[in-house]
């Protein structure tokens, strides 16, 4: 049955934010009959389209050319003067970008939504302002996403860029500093370093990507030394100076360190500023995020949030997760609540790491627990020359056999761990991953031929 749109408003719902979370939720309400408008001040897409995960992927790719030219010599290929043009793939990431714009574009037209360019401010429970323009509705979407920040150092914010600019780089350079140890550091470090440029990756902790598993924070840590990235663990930048066309880095031990690029990457917040939250009584954490319940609704009971803003799970499937379940809820006559239990996840470096549930201190936390774990040359290395190994991991529920968690490091890892999900989402075992025929020869088949548990 259709929902009963109300006359009191222009709309049933206005949407702040044309990303992945806010489109789906915009869609999936109109077609169960809602009149719709989406405010976007940008590119509809938002941040995983435009900015994010689609573009920061084709340059992934393109970076991957150079891992299959260096283990080429070793299956008998004579590659000689191969060479990158980085202007000619930020020009085909940009015609793609532009492509998947117009995609965006089209969905909302086609379900009936009204898009509305212009910056959205929430100027009341039911009420959206753009310009001068004024918007009502009976419930209000944020879906605004997150936005990169500096921390603040001497000269960062005035000498640095971060994720959003580097995609638009005019010329690949010699030599950059990022900041940062989360999987947005690591996965440019990685796709810059295959290209040619020297890449210095500074962080505060020993390790990077804190909250991974610790086995995979060491593996991936000696990974990407062996393939060249100079790392600078416990570090900390006291300040950046211009040097003529260079950067001067200096740190907080006194030393310095001269670089084309320097690009902050520590992290992202909830991109709420001009919003006009705070006079309308809508509850934030300290860190700017929306405070919502299981349900995605806020503090005002007609306002609601989904994404990256609510800091929750910030991955794009789960953003798009909660704009449908809210839909449905609110317009379709089907509550339900978007599940952020045992979801999988993958960084994008070099090797690429893929995980799903628990790490093992979580999992320690909650009971005993049998670890399994496999280290090993993939095949395609033993000839290449290549000394990288492959790691994987599994984390076993004594009491249950419950599989809690996986890990993996290694080529492939987001494409192997997605059919993993599935079954530890299920409820496997590990006596059920030991009843699987692996298939042979593959590096995936590991998951299911591993017997003996960790000393």
């Amino acid at each position: 049955m259709a929902y009963k749109q109300t006359q009191d408003y222009d709309f049933d719902m206005i949407v702040i934010g044309a990303g992945s979370g806010g489109v789906r939720a915009a869609r999936i309400s109109a077609s169960h009959g809602a009149r719709v408008a989406v405010i976007e001040e940008s590119r509809p897409g938002g941040t995983c389209v435009i900015r994010g995960c689609v573009p920061k992927k084709l340059l992934v790719y393109g970076a991957a050319f150079a891992t299959e030219f260096e283990d080429a010599a070793g299956f008998g290929w004579d590659i000689q003067g191969a060479s990158h043009d980085w202007s000619k793939l930020i020009a085909a990431k940009d015609k793609e970008i532009d492509r998947l714009e117009g995609i965006y574009r089209t969905l909302l037209k086609n379900a009936g939504v009204t898009l509305i360019e212009g910056q959205g401010v929430v100027a009341g429970p039911h009420e959206v302002r753009v310009g001068d323009q004024s918007y009502t509705a009976e419930r209000i979407l944020l879906a605004v996403g997150g936005w990169p920040f500096l921390p603040e150092i001497d000269g960062l914010k005035e000498n640095a860029i971060t994720s959003n600019e580097v995609l638009d780089l005019k010329e690949r350079p010699q030599s950059i500093l990022i900041q940062g140890a989360g999987y947005i550091a690591l996965e440019f470090a990685s796709l810059l370093n295959a290209l040619g440029t020297q890449v210095h990756l500074v962080y505060r902790a020993d390790l990077p990507l804190r909250g991974f598993d610790e086995d995979v924070r060491h593996h991936v840590t000696q990974a990407l030394a062996d393939r060249g990235i100079i790392l600078h663990p416990n570090t900390e930048i006291s300040s950046v100076k211009a040097k003529g066309a260079q950067k001067l880095v200096t740190f907080a031990d006194g030393k310095a360190l001269s670089v084309d690029v320097v690009m902050g990457a520590t992290g992202r917040k909830p991109k709420v500023a001009g919003l006009g939250l705070e006079d309308v009584g809508v509850k934030m954490a300290p860190n700017g995020a929306v405070m919502v319940d299981e349900q995605s609704q806020t503090s005002v009971k007609s306002i609601y949030a989904v994404g990256d803003v609510t800091d929750r799970v910030n991955l794009t499937p789960v953003a798009i997760g909660e704009g449908h379940a809210l839909a449905d809820t609110l317009f379709g006559n089907n509550p339900r609540i978007m599940s952020h239990d045992t979801i999988a996840s993958a960084v994008f470096c070099t090797p690429q790491i893929a995980s799903v549930g628990l790490n093992e201190a979580e999992a320690r936390k909650h009971g005993d627990v049998t670890i399994f774990e496999s280290r090993f040359r993939a095949m395609r290395n033993t000839l290449s020359g290549r000394q990288e190994q492959t790691y994987m991991k599994l984390i076993v529920d004594k009491k249950t056999d419950l599989v809690k968690g996986v890990h993996m490091v290694g080529p492939d890892s987001a494409e192997i761990m997605q059919g993993i999900a599935i079954a530890v989402k299920m409820g496997a075992t590990k006596a059920d991953f030991d009843a699987v025929v692996g298939i042979h020869p593959t590096a995936a088949e590991e998951f299911v031929t591993m017997r003996s548990p960790k000393a």
